[in-house]
């Protein structure tokens, strides 16, 4: 499919410098099993029921200030936005991530969950879009509640299955991540990744789930504990999964791995080169980087506000199966 040969849905953007990012309005919110939450919330002083609001879930172990700078940009763009950090991340952190209960499917059943449950409440009647970053794509298909979402936007979403990762990167990968980080977690008791320089610290339950060497989310260790199935049929909304072709963990094998589960959406898979966008490299972690803004947040602008990509999007369509 031609992207030129589109429709003209090209979306409302300001086109003004960003200010220095306020980080939002800070708030603590309780999940479904108490254990409370920090995050920030940027809300508009008139309430309007058209006005979406977007709730954007991180990658792991990515603290949620790392997406100030995009909530500010979707802010000025007209939406209302929440930021979150996932239990034993940044403002979401206790004091010792030691014996913390945490898993990739508590940070998507119980926090993105209760996130949803928020919105609801803050912005009553208000349309709910999300924007999920690596594994925060696989999080929002986890909430019980996610036939909420109107439209979705996940970039380089995707649950570590090693043999998804890109070819000249994955042994080294899979040294890292799936031998190394379950070592060290074995050995202290949590990841220690921020004193190591690899993202923050990682709660032992996540370091389980992500060092799992299983090519379905069901086999690993939180998923099978899952009763009922998983909950991911109930996200009805229009998704964009947007892939970097450098990025080595959000492969195409990778990301339509992942979009498989969401059987009841509308999905579409946008690859984008780095050169589509006069860029030497992207990869996984600056798509949410304020260079970008010119470039790369129009794309998801344009689906949060429309449902649909605009003619001059860069990049190509993979087709779907």
């Amino acid at each position: 499919m031609n992207l030129q040969d589109m429709p003209s849905l090209a979306p409302t953007q300001i086109e003004l410098p960003l200010p220095p990012s306020t980080a939002g309005e800070p708030f603590k919110e309780p999940a479904a099993d108490g254990y409370l939450l920090g995050g920030f919330r940027w809300r508009h002083e008139h309430q309007d029921t058209t006005r979406p609001v977007v709730i954007i879930n991180a990658a792991t172990s990515v603290r949620c200030r790392h997406y100030s700078r995009f909530a500010d940009y979707l802010f000025a763009n007209g939406f209302d936005v929440i930021t979150y950090d996932y239990r034993g991340i940044g403002e979401s952190r206790r004091d010792s991530l030691k014996g913390l209960q945490a898993s990739w499917t508590d940070w998507g059943a119980l926090d993105f969950e209760a996130m949803l449950k928020r919105a609801q409440r803050d912005f009553p009647g208000q349309p709910i879009d999300v924007v999920g970053h690596s594994f925060g794509g696989c999080a929002a298909g986890l909430g019980a509640s996610g036939h909420l979402i109107r439209h979705l936007v996940t970039v380089g979403a995707q649950f570590a299955y090693w043999r998804d990762y890109a070819p000249a990167h994955r042994w080294r990968m899979f040294g890292k991540w799936h031998l190394v980080m379950p070592l060290v977690t074995m050995l202290c008791g949590y990841f220690p990744g921020k004193r190591l320089g690899w993202l923050e610290d990682t709660p032992a339950g996540v370091v389980r789930d992500w060092s799992t060497p299983t090519s379905r989310y069901e086999q690993r260790p939180s998923g099978r504990a899952l009763t009922g199935g998983l909950p991911f049929a109930n996200v009805t909304a229009k998704t964009l999964a947007i892939s970097i072709s450098d990025d080595p963990y959000g492969t195409i094998p990778a990301i339509e791995r992942l979009l498989g589960y969401f059987t009841s959406s509308q999905n579409s898979h946008l690859r984008i080169a780095p050169e589509d966008i006069g860029e030497e490299e992207v990869g996984h972690f600056a798509f949410f980087r304020s260079p970008y803004q010119a470039t790369l947040w129009p794309i998801a602008l344009s689906w949060l506000q429309t449902g649909e990509l605009a003619p001059d999007t860069p990049g190509r369509l993979v087709p779907r199966s």
